[in-house]
């Protein structure tokens, strides 16, 4: 079922359209990666579905909600909390302020605090918190009130590695209750839990879909050839017929019709007079299929 449709969505700040008639649906408790450079109109956009900007353009419709903003739960990059209140303290005042029943905040707020892994520490101040603790209080905060979307705007970026695993776990546990939508600009954490991918650049969508569906298209599989030596590797591509390209002692082979399979590939590197140490089928990663998709250099 549907949890939400942008249609033609846009907003302009004097002369500038940040974002340019953006038009994308979400399917129910699927996780999509908003991806784009700095720039590109990503917090905008999440900006404008959490309700804290006015479109000038486009509407936001979700069935059944009249005012989206009850059914939404928003995290943004920078959160910022009241450090002398404790993590029980602070999510009290958010479920307050999220309509939430009094009668029901307490509970409400001590089940989530367990959930995102802060039971232990719901009576500590945030100010004695981690820069992973605070991101756990800031997810807890989007959920409290049990929204159908969750909007997370880079919600990893500032982590360390152990901070961001323990958060992309959560937002795996979270995609069996909600619907996700995050920006990021770490792609391999997107690769690993996104259902859907939407590219923007200059305010446009300019490629959107299941990422299977974007690598098909942009995809430019190759084999990646280990060689013991790189005298040995320039060797290979010197008097090889396929498509190859040395980098010190790895070869990297393009794939095209004419092209063996594994195990010719195999077959003929075995017969060679070379030392082969690991023979691999390569496909692009996702920063690489985006500079595809948006046709610059540009790195993410």
């Amino acid at each position: 079922m549907m949890c939400i449709q942008v249609e033609q969505l846009s907003k302009q700040f004097g002369e500038q359209e940040v974002v340019d008639h953006v038009s994308f649906t979400l399917e129910e408790h699927t996780a999509t990666a908003l991806i784009g450079p700095n720039g590109a109109g990503k917090t905008t956009t999440l900006s404008m579905l959490a309700g804290l900007l006015q479109p000038t353009k486009g509407q936001i419709i979700m069935p059944g909600i009249t005012d989206i903003r009850s059914a939404i739960g928003f995290l943004p990059q920078y959160p910022q909390y009241f450090s002398w209140l404790t993590a029980f303290e602070y999510l009290e005042m958010t479920a307050c302020l999220s309509g939430m029943e009094k009668r029901k905040v307490k509970k409400e707020a001590q089940k989530i605090l367990e959930f995102v892994g802060l039971g232990a520490s719901m009576n500590k101040k945030v100010a004695n918190f981690s820069g992973g603790m605070k991101q756990r209080l800031g997810i807890a905060q989007a959920i409290i009130h049990q929204p159908k979307l969750l909007l997370l705007d880079e919600p990893v970026s500032a982590l360390d590695p152990v901070g961001r695993r323990e958060i992309m776990n959560l937002l795996k546990e979270l995609q069996q209750q909600t619907t996700i939508l995050y920006s990021t600009h770490i792609l391999n954490d997107a690769e690993e839990m996104t259902d859907q991918v939407l590219f923007l650049r200059n305010g446009q969508l300019v490629e959107q879909g299941s990422l299977q569906q974007v690598r098909s298209k942009f995809d430019e599989p190759r084999y990646k050839i280990q060689f013991a030596s790189s005298e040995e590797a320039r060797q290979f591509t010197s008097q090889s017929e396929l498509v190859a390209k040395a980098e010190q002692n790895i070869v990297y082979v393009d794939i095209r019709n004419e092209i063996p399979s594994m195990h010719q590939l195999l077959q003929r590197l075995a017969s060679a007079p070379y030392r082969v140490v690991k023979v691999e089928r390569e496909t692009a990663s996702l920063e690489e299929i985006f500079m595809k998709v948006a046709g610059t250099n540009e790195t993410i």
